[in-house]
């Protein structure tokens, strides 16, 4: 089975400006699809910027919104699927979601992130309810969650659990939390058998500091690729035959014993 060249897009965008940042999305996907990446990730709350204050509630959108419209197009336009981060609006509730769109233009997978940072984030959005959000993407089991989801065990251990291959990680990493990049991704990529995306905002916004530090992190905990403290798009492989063989080697899920774990929930 061939690799999935993976494109990650660590950029702050322009908090506020939607028409900006998909501007800056389809460029990246240009500059991705000519690398012969088939997915692009770009950080978490994308589409509208992270530190855009109580202009929430007045920029978020419904899942099949004018920002999916406008994505699809691009993931059409440039032969690749697209992962972005979004608020979503369904009524009167707001979440922190991503979404993930084919190259196709289909609307692949919508998660919410389910736990929640900080009081920005209390504030405005509704926690999800749904821990394991999958689709398929050229022979690979794509996962989702967003930012500070992973930095719990039990999240990345559930998409274990249900066979995802590539854990993709939207995120928003402020300054001074960078050893999550540096040190509990490609631990949890480790411990867990799987390809870990995880891609950043950088630079200041508002009252953050993000730190950047994207990187795609494979099952053997080593970093196969990772940006610096600036805008930049980096590319890795996900390689799931590398996958097999390691999964085949690492004895953890084999050797867990859940009967033990019962006190943990």
């Amino acid at each position: 089975m061939p690799s999935l060249r993976t494109a990650l897009l660590q950029s702050s965008g322009r908090p506020g400006a939607v028409a900006e940042n998909l501007k800056a999305l389809d460029e990246a996907a240009a500059r991705a699809a000519e690398t012969g990446a088939r997915l692009l990730v770009s950080p978490e709350l994308f589409l509208t910027g992270y530190a855009i204050g109580d202009a929430v509630p007045e920029l978020a959108e419904p899942a099949d919104g004018p920002g999916a419209e406008a994505i699809a197009e691009i993931a059409v336009r440039h032969g690749l699927a697209v992962l972005y981060g979004y608020p979503e609006r369904d009524g009167e509730r707001i979440f922190n979601a991503s979404q993930l769109i084919g190259a196709d233009g289909t609307r692949l997978a919508n998660y919410r992130k389910t736990h929640l940072f900080g009081c920005f984030e209390q504030e405005w959005f509704t926690p999800g309810g749904q821990t394991v959000v999958q689709a398929d993407l050229d022979g690979v089991r794509i996962g989702l969650l967003i930012c500070y989801d992973v930095e719990f065990p039990e999240n990345v251990r559930a998409h274990a659990l249900a066979g995802t291959d590539l854990l993709l990680v939207p995120t928003a990493q402020m300054h001074p939390f960078q050893f999550v990049a540096e040190s509990v991704v490609p631990v949890r990529a480790f411990e867990n058998q799987m390809y870990v995306a995880y891609v950043n905002r950088v630079g200041p916004e508002g009252e953050f500091e993000f730190v950047g530090l994207s990187c795609l992190a494979g099952p053997d905990g080593t970093v196969r690729t990772r940006a610096g403290r600036g805008e930049e798009l980096v590319v890795g492989e996900v390689d799931p035959v590398f996958l097999a063989a390691s999964r085949e080697a690492n004895p953890y899920l084999a050797d867990r014993r859940p009967g033990l774990y019962g006190s943990l929930a």
